[in-house]
C-alpha cells in the first residue's frame, strides 16, 4: 500500500489549485484532518502561495532592478 503522506504530497498542489475530483478532495481532506505533519505542510504551502502573490504584485525598487540587471550573464 502506498504511504498516505506520500500520496498526500502528490495531491497537495492539485488540492491547492482546486483541480481534484470530488473523491480526491474528500480523500485529501480526510488525511489532512488526521495527519498533523501533512496539515503543517498544507499550511506552509498555502502561506507560501499568499506570499508569492503579494511579492508579484509589489513594484521592484529601481535600485534593485539595476543591481539585478548588472548580475545578468550574457548568453552566447
Amino acid at each position: 500500500m502506498k504511504d498516505p503522506c506520500a500520496h498526500c504530497e502528490e495531491m497537495m498542489q492539485p488540492y491547492l489549485d482546486r483541480i481534484l475530483t470530488e473523491d480526491e478532495r474528500i480523500e485529501a481532506e480526510a488525511h489532512l484532518d488526521e495527519c498533523e505533519y501533512c496539515r503543517k505542510r498544507y499550511r506552509f504551502e498555502e502561506s507560501l502561495r499568499v506570499y508569492v502573490r503579494q511579492a508579484v504584485s509589489e513594484q521592484m525598487p529601481p535600485e534593485l532592478r539595476l543591481k539585478l540587471a548588472a548580475l545578468r550573464i550574457p548568453l552566447d
